[in-house]
């Protein structure tokens, strides 16, 4: 049962274990009105969640959603933003069976639960083993790149980045994929050990791998797949695509931890079975917990963490 009561009332397919997550997507922080459409927002809002289930190789089925608003939202925007999370979890068979409406006093502000189910094992960010490669689907700092090309307005066009690189990286930033297919694929591999979505960016996802597991990463900078298009807006606002790639966040690939000697196999299977790359960017050791990082030589660099709340 669905909408209607003061709660759902869900049957679990027999034997599946329920997943369950929740994200805060609030005006200022995770997107702005002057560049997100409120398709946009209701997209990302759910894709965010989307992407927390698949990090656990499970399955998504039931969306809640708590949304505060100010006074002054027109209905067409709610209409949209309800259009925009309808369109995000089409693809995935997942239903939006309740949830609250609130007004705001300042800004829009989105929550979503999202419940889902998993018939194996999950995989944890505890599960990383020293000798495992680490790997992530993907591409690296679109996001990024495309919230700086959208603080700068007409200007990226102007600076020379190409058309379809606004287009590549912009997506990116305000309607994400979660990567469900690949997170189910990949759970379902013996080989897999830890797994998680980079959320907060390279930096700061792996080193909660690295943290929960008790074991040390060395990642090589160079190895990090990171788009032509990343690279094109880069040249153009005078950044640097790596520290994009590493701190940028948001991005919602998977990372993971694997055999090493099983990486190339599960390289050829993913994008076999779902059109998706994967790249080993490094590996697991023993050793204090911490993300070490590689340039091209081999010497250690320093590299920025990724997203933190409540840390300027």
């Amino acid at each position: 049962m669905g909408i209607g009561d003061d709660a759902a009332v869900l049957e679990l397919t027999p034997g599946a274990a329920l997943l369950a997550t929740t994200d805060l997507v609030i005006e200022d922080v995770h997107f702005r009105r002057a560049s997100a459409s409120p398709r946009d927002i209701g997209w990302k809002a759910l894709a965010v969640n989307l992407s927390d289930i698949a990090a656990m190789g499970g399955i998504p089925r039931w969306a809640l959603v708590a949304l505060a608003l100010p006074a002054s939202t027109e209905a067409e925007d709610v209409d949209a933003f309800y259009a925009g999370m309808r369109e995000a979890a089409a693809p995935h068979a997942v239903v939006i069976v309740g949830g609250d409406t609130s007004a705001s006093p300042d800004g829009w502000m989105i929550n979503v639960t999202l419940l889902g189910e998993h018939s194996g094992t999950p995989r944890l960010r505890s599960m990383a083993r020293a000798g495992d490669a680490v790997a992530v689907t993907g591409a690296l700092g679109r996001s990024a790149a495309g919230l700086a090309a959208l603080e700068q307005g007409r200007a990226p066009a102007r600076a020379g980045i190409s058309s379809g690189a606004i287009e590549e990286i912009t997506r990116a930033h305000l309607r994400p994929t979660a990567r469900v297919a690949e997170g189910a694929w990949l759970g379902a591999q013996p080989s897999v050990h830890a797994l998680m979505d980079c959320s907060d960016g390279l930096a700061t996802d792996l080193g909660h791998i690295c943290r929960e597991s008790r074991v040390a990463a060395r990642v090589r900078l160079e190895r990090l797949p990171v788009s032509s298009a990343v690279r094109e807006a880069a040249r153009a606002l005078g950044k640097d695509p790596i520290e994009w790639a590493t701190g940028g966040g948001e991005d919602y690939e998977l990372l993971l931890t694997c055999e090493a000697a099983a990486a190339k196999a599960l390289a050829d299977g993913l994008l076999s079975a779902t059109g998706t790359p994967l790249t080993v960017i490094g590996e697991i050791a023993g050793g204090e917990p911490g993300v070490t990082w590689l340039d091209a030589r081999g010497e250690a660099v320093v590299m920025q963490a990724g997203y933190e709340h409540f840390h300027g």
